[in-house]
């Protein structure tokens, strides 16, 4: 059973609200408003409040990676030899602008960094490679993984929804 997070800001109908815009971010607000058993504005007041506050970032399609040509996922860790002066943070900077890394996340154990990397194919992977990331700032040390089959691949949340779930 999932148990409701420790957020007094957040009702039952606002968590509902969440899951919903969640699950489709094309979904209308009338439609929000009819599931949840509301009128329209209160529920378009709803949804503007929980954007303001910071509950929704952003609105996204999901595009399938395969049909778009990128047949490779490279799980690569990075490990830096030197954490003292400012090359963390000239990586970071550096990262933000190469499209084809899709998340970064500074980690704990033997790497300093993880990120997911798509690419074409196994050439364009080794280009990559040899052209963008030896060249970022303190990296001394590359790991790539590559998957060989999705088994899950989700941002959602598990939103509270109001109702036992087991």
């Amino acid at each position: 059973m999932r148990k409701k997070p420790l957020n007094e800001d957040l009702d039952d109908t606002d968590y509902a609200l969440l899951a919903l815009v969640q699950d489709n971010g094309r979904i209308s607000n009338v439609k929000v408003a009819e599931m949840l058993s509301l009128s329209e504005t209160p529920c378009w007041r709803r949804l503007k409040r929980l954007e303001e506050n910071g509950y929704i970032t952003d609105y996204q399609a999901n595009l399938n990676r395969h049909r778009l040509g990128f047949g490779i996922l490279a799980l690569v860790q990075i490990c830096f030899a030197n954490h003292t002066d400012d090359a963390p943070s000239r990586f970071e900077a550096a990262i933000e602008n190469i499209p084809e890394i899709i998340s970064c996340h500074n980690v704990t154990g033997e790497a300093d960094y993880f990120l997911q990397i798509v690419s074409q194919d196994l050439v364009t992977y080794e280009q990559f490679l040899r052209k963008v990331l030896r060249k970022l700032p303190g990296v001394t040390s590359i790991q790539s993984s590559f998957s060989l089959r999705e088994v899950k691949n989700s941002t959602r949340l598990p939103v509270y929804s109001g109702t036992a779930k087991t």
